[in-house]
């Protein structure tokens, strides 16, 4: 099983968003097979608590254009890690210092990476 046509299209919208407010490191796995509960993880990374908050503003805004609300928005008062749950999709963005600690990439790492569309740019520094 593979993630839906509906999660990708979810996994780029968000990573657009992020992209848009220049969010870092910008990755998507497909976790359907590993998961149940969802099809895609979306990460990024903001060098600060205020750019995390204007990103997730920035994908919920995106996301919510194109119909998607979220279940559930963890992490947001903090502005360290926000998780946002849209049931085929969870997105992750997360200050610098969170991302390299926790290292979702590296726990996920089995799980094939999502391409995504050649007008996002991880913004790497």
């Amino acid at each position: 099983m593979t993630a839906t046509d509906h999660a990708i299209e979810l996994v780029h919208a968000a990573a657009r968003a992020a992209s848009e407010k220049l969010a870092t490191k910008i990755i998507a796995f497909d976790v359907s097979e590993q998961l149940a509960i969802t099809d895609a993880f979306v990460l990024a990374s903001a060098t600060n608590d205020r750019q995390v908050k204007a990103i997730v503003d920035e994908i919920e805004d995106k996301l919510r254009e194109i119909g998607a609300k979220p279940i559930r928005r963890e992490g947001e008062r903090d502005g360290r890690w926000v998780l946002i749950d849209y049931g085929d999709v969870v997105v992750h963005v997360q200050h610098e210092e969170e991302r390299q600690f926790y290292a979702l990439e590296r726990l996920w790492r089995d799980c094939p990476s999502i391409k995504l569309p050649a007008d996002v740019t991880s913004n790497e520094r």
